[in-house]
């Protein structure tokens, strides 16, 4: 552990800066703080957490990131890897290529229909749209920060196929809570996430 170190929360979609009092207790001799993003595309949010990363590079000695969901993604699209020591990702995105085919295939939507309108609202209250799907393909994700993975074999949004796949390619850690979601919310699941934190850390 650093002398001085930092834990950066990044929430997920519907998630708020809020949540990373939660990890305060979990790391109770550093300073912990949420990153409270305003923008929601890989390259803006991207940029958004680059920028408050390299604050905090600037103040600490080392950085600690958890991210939750999108957040995960997003942090993989921010070119961030060299300023952070260690992750932990719940439930992250990790083929947003395939989530966003799946919800085009959902809606009956196809690339060429996304292509010609470029935004498609869809029923499921998800916005489609062309740039994004674009911009992930042009920047196939590479993460070289030791990570640990934390997802539930519920999880609604990636498959365990696609998770694993993921991690064995990244060479991180993937631990799964059986019955366990894409939002970890209850008690169970709370613990359960808590103690493969603390687990973690002594492993660290």
């Amino acid at each position: 552990m650093h002398m001085n170190e930092v834990v950066l929360y990044v929430h997920g979609k519907g998630g708020c800066v809020g949540e990373s009092e939660h990890y305060k207790p979990l790391f109770p001799e550093c300073d912990v703080v949420g990153l409270d993003y305003k923008t929601f595309t890989p390259r803006e949010t991207g940029k958004e957490i680059r920028q408050a990363v390299m604050k905090l590079n600037a103040k600490y000695d080392g950085i600690v990131l958890i991210a939750n969901s999108i957040g995960a993604f997003f942090c993989m699209n921010a070119g961030i890897d060299a300023m952070i020591h260690s992750a932990y990702f719940i439930s992250p995105i990790a083929d947003m290529e395939k989530l966003i085919l799946n919800m085009m295939s959902r809606a009956n939507i196809s690339e060429k229909e996304l292509e010609e309108k470029g935004v498609i609202p869809t029923s499921f209250g998800e916005d489609l749209s062309w740039d994004y799907l674009c911009y992930v393909r042009d920047h196939p994700v590479c993460w070289t920060v030791p990570t640990r993975i934390l997802y539930g074999s519920q999880d609604n949004l990636t498959s365990y196929e696609t998770i694993a796949a993921f991690a064995k390619a990244q060479g991180v850690e993937l631990t799964v809570m059986e019955e366990g979601e894409h939002w970890f919310h209850t008690d169970a699941q709370m613990q359960f996430l808590n103690n493969w934190i603390i687990n973690g850390r002594n492993i660290s």
